[in-house]
This record gives C-alpha cells, sequence and structure tokens, in this order.
C-alpha cells in the first residue's frame, strides 16, 4: 500500500486475531478526508447511471415532477441527519465499520452485520460495473459501428463487447483499490466533480429539443388521490434513505481519515443537502423533458444518450458516466466489502486481498443476470438491504444512548474473555437479540408484494424496532 501505515493499538497485542494495519485506528499521518474530499464522496456516491435511474424512477408513482423533488429532498435531509451521527462517531472512535461494530454487537459478532454489508455491496459492485460497462459499449459502437457484431450474447449471457468493456472497468476498479485508501480518496475527487459535466451536457441537449420549457406538474404514472399522494411521497423520502443504507452503515470507514467533526459536519452538509439536492433536481428535470420529447419517461441516461446525434456529446457523456459509475462503484460497493472480508479473518486476510475476494465474486455471480432479474432485485438484495435498517438503528442507540458516546478502542481488538466487548465468546445477544427481532420485521415489511407504500417503510420500521429492542434490551446493567 503506498498510504502511511497504520499499528495495532497498545494493549491490543501486535499479533492480535482481531487486527491487521488497515483495521488499526487512524493516526494524525493518515487523517487527509478534509472537508472537500467528504464532499467529493457524497458526489460520487450520487452521481452514477443508478442513482439517476433511482430519482427518475420515483416519477412511476404517480407524483407529479415537483412533489417528487420534494419527496426525495426530505428523504436527503433524513440521510444528512443520519449521515451526521455515524461520522461524528466514527471520526471520533477513528475505526473502520466492522471495528467500530465491535462494540456494540461483540468482537466476533460483529462479523454479523458486517458480512451482510458485504454481501449486498458485492452483488452491486457487479451490478454497478455492468451498468458502467453499457455506457462504455455506447461510446465503443459510436466511434466503430462495425463492432455491431460483437454486441450478439456470446458466453454466459453477455457478448464479446460487453466482456472486454466489463473487464476493462474490473480491472481499473481492481487496480485503484489495490492502492489503499489514498488512492480511493483521490479518485472520489475526481469522479465526483467531473459528472457534472456530462449531466449538465444532457441537460442542455434535452431542454433544447422539449424547446426549453418543462411542465413541473406533469407525471409518469396515473395521477393520485390526496391519500395516495401522501403515502406516495412518505414512501419517496424513506426510498431515499434506504438507497443509501448500505454506505450510511459503513460511513465510519471514511469518517475515520477525518481531521476533526467539523470536517464531517461540513462535508456532509456540502455533499448532501445542497449536491445530491442539486442532482436529484438535474435527473428530474431531465426525465420530465424526455417525458415530453419522447412521450416517456428514460430512466437509464446511458439509453438517452444513444438518442444524441452529436458525437462529441455522445462519446464525452458517454465517458464521464463511466468515470461516474466506477467512482461510485469504489466508494460504496468495494472499500466496504474489503474491510468488511478482512475484518472476519484480519490475520490472514488485508484489505487489498479483501478488495481481490470481492472483485473476483463479482463475476463469479454474473450480474448482468441479475440485473435482468428484477424479482432478484426485489426479493433478496432488497430483502437483505433492509437489514441495514435495523443495523444503523442498533449502532446509533448504542453509541450514543448506551455507551454515551464512550469507547475504549484497544479493547476493541482484545479476543480476551475478560475483554470489554468480549460478551458472551465474542457475541453480544442483546444487540444480536435487537437484530433478529427487527431483520425480521423489516425483511417481511420489504418483501410484501404488490404494496410499494408498505415495502418503503422497511428503512425506517427497521431502524426504530432495532433501536427501540436495543436501548431496552441494555437498560439494565450487564458485564461489558
Amino acid at each position: 500500500m503506498t498510504e502511511t501505515q497504520v499499528h495495532a493499538p497498545e494493549g491490543a497485542g501486535r499479533h492480535s486475531q482481531l487486527v491487521n494495519d488497515d483495521l488499526a485506528p487512524t493516526t494524525k499521518d493518515t487523517a487527509t478526508w478534509r472537508t472537500w474530499d467528504l464532499f467529493c464522496l457524497w458526489m460520487t456516491s450520487a452521481h452514477s447511471i443508478a442513482s439517476y435511474g433511482f430519482a427518475v424512477g420515483m416519477l412511476a408513482l404517480g407524483m407529479t415532477g415537483w412533489q417528487t423533488m420534494l419527496a426525495l429532498f426530505a428523504g436527503v435531509l433524513m440521510l444528512w441527519l443520519g449521515s451526521n451521527l455515524v461520522g461524528v462517531a466514527g471520526q471520533k472512535v477513528g475505526v473502520p465499520f466492522p471495528v467500530f461494530a465491535r462494540a456494540t454487537f461483540g468482537v466476533f459478532g460483529a462479523n454479523i452485520p458486517a458480512l451482510l454489508r458485504a454481501l449486498v455491496a458485492i452483488f452491486w459492485y457487479g451490478i454497478q460495473t455492468y451498468l458502467a460497462s453499457t455506457a462504455v459499449i455506447v461510446l465503443v459502437l459510436r466511434v466503430s459501428p462495425g463492432l455491431e457484431s460483437w454486441t450478439e450474447p456470446s458466453f454466459l449471457g453477455l457478448s464479446a463487447l460487453g466482456w472486454i468493456a466489463f473487464l476493462v472497468l474490473w480491472a481499473v476498479q481492481l487496480m485503484i483499490i489495490s492502492y489503499g485508501m489514498e488512492i480511493v480518496r483521490k479518485a472520489s475527487d475526481f469522479a465526483g466533480p467531473v459528472v457534472w459535466i456530462g449531466m449538465i451536457a444532457l441537460a442542455v441537449w434535452i431542454m433544447s429539443k422539449a424547446d426549453w420549457s418543462i411542465d413541473l406538474g406533469a407525471r409518469a404514472g396515473e395521477a393520485l388521490t390526496s391519500g395516495q399522494t401522501v403515502s406516495a411521497f412518505i414512501g419517496v423520502a424513506f426510498l431515499m434513505v434506504a438507497f443509501m443504507a448500505g454506505p450510511l452503515v459503513n460511513y465510519a470507514d471514511f469518517a475515520r481519515f477525518s481531521p476533526s467533526q467539523k470536517a464531517i459536519r461540513r462535508g456532509n452538509a456540502w455533499g448532501i443537502p445542497f449536491n445530491e439536492t442539486a442532482f436529484v433536481v438535474l435527473s428530474i428535470i431531465i426525465s420530465l423533458a424526455t417525458l415530453k420529447v419522447y412521450g416517456e419517461v428514460l430512466s437509464d441516461p446511458v439509453e438517452l444518450v444513444a438518442h444524441i446525434d452529436n458525437d462529441a456529446i455522445v462519446i464525452i457523456s458517454a465517458v464521464l458516466f463511466a468515470i461516474a459509475t466506477v467512482g461510485i462503484n469504489v466508494v460504496l460497493n468495494f472499500v466496504s466489502p474489503a474491510y468488511d472480508i478482512s475484518n472476519a479473518a484480519p490475520k490472514y486476510i488485508s484489505f487489498r486481498t479483501g478488495g481481490v475476494i470481492t472483485a473476483v465474486l463479482s463475476i463469479v455471480v454474473l450480474p448482468w443476470k441479475l440485473w435482468a432479474n428484477q424479482d432478484f432485485i426485489v426479493y433478496f438484495l432488497g430483502g437483505v438491504g433492509a437489514l441495514m435498517g435495523p443495523v444503523f438503528g442498533i449502532l446509533v442507540v448504542d453509541y450514543y444512548l448506551v455507551r454515551k458516546q464512550r469507547t475504549e478502542v484497544p479493547e476493541l481488538y482484545s479476543g480476551a474473555a475478560d475483554g470489554a466487548y468480549f460478551y458472551t465468546r465474542g457475541f453480544n445477544p442483546r444487540a444480536l437479540a435487537a437484530l433478529l427481532v427487527a431483520g425480521v420485521v423489516s425483511v417481511v415489511v420489504a418483501l410484501v408484494p404488490d404494496s410499494a407504500s408498505v415495502t418503503a417503510l422497511s428503512w425506517p420500521v427497521g431502524a426504530a424496532l432495532g433501536a427501540a429492542v436495543m436501548y431496552g434490551l441494555s437498560r439494565k446493567p450487564a458485564r461489558a
């Protein structure tokens, strides 16, 4: 790794089975993620093909353009609040998410929420890489139309050109992560801002096609009654939070590298309420313009780019969308499983090795087939993703209300039976009980068939129930 190495905390033992250089606490030398970097982190998190598709997809619920904007803004505000809670805690303790979770779930029990988060991230890592590859294919075909014959499915459901584009992006991302978190920071600083060029260019082009006017009162779905509008509004707001539930939970992976809580709050403020709202508004404007021009909402910006008759704009937009998706993938879906897998066996698996495992698994799951199977997205990833709500609620209430923001950092790396966070054989029964109860409920809510308004409540229900059960079980003193 090229970044400054960190070392095991005093008292943990250099050969402890719970520590390696990547999982050890940060030092002043490694606190390099300042306000601008965190701002770019959230920009990178928001700027992707999937993020655009999510924002535009909310129009299909039947609300008007301006109602959808307001609902998404409400979700952005909740995300902002949650990011401050997790970010400040992560910066203060100075350890990655799976190590931070040891204080709550136990030094071994933390592997349960960590590996759940890793599982979701691995699938999404593969899917995002595939989506980025579709932008590359649009670019290649515009430059070399003769390669159209390479787009027919040839092996495991993917064309020869598809395999080439996918594997090139796969290798680029693996190369980035292999150099450690400092390179991730620089990649995020580049990918976050640059996509605005593509988004603004796309907006200018489609607005010119729409004669520079759109109807903010237009809707993609059928008109709703007042009660249905309120239900859809609440659903969209919470779906906005649920969409970012994974990175919200493991935000400590990045916040720990920040030099101060002030930098955390500033980076979050610029990156979430300001930037994410701007991205959502621009996405809705573009979608309403496509509705006017084409009579339908195009939820995939790559499909929209393919309609452009100007080669220069197509090439620039395709390149920028690919860069943006690679950026979000590295930040949201690569860093987390790399740490989470390393945490399962720190003595044998480094951050870099965890990244390689993540990358390999992302091919094994055949993400293009998963993306084509929306039932899988809804039922498996939706169900497992719903568990991020309970994890968030349990961690926050334990840190702020149960432990009163006190964490004995060296004890996070102690496997001794009398260690502060060893609990019962390394597992905290109270946290696991809260996760089981809240997790079952949130998954059931997430998988209610044909009920988008109920499904949207899986994150808040899981987070609230997990927090309540954890707090209730922790009111009686227990040996810590």
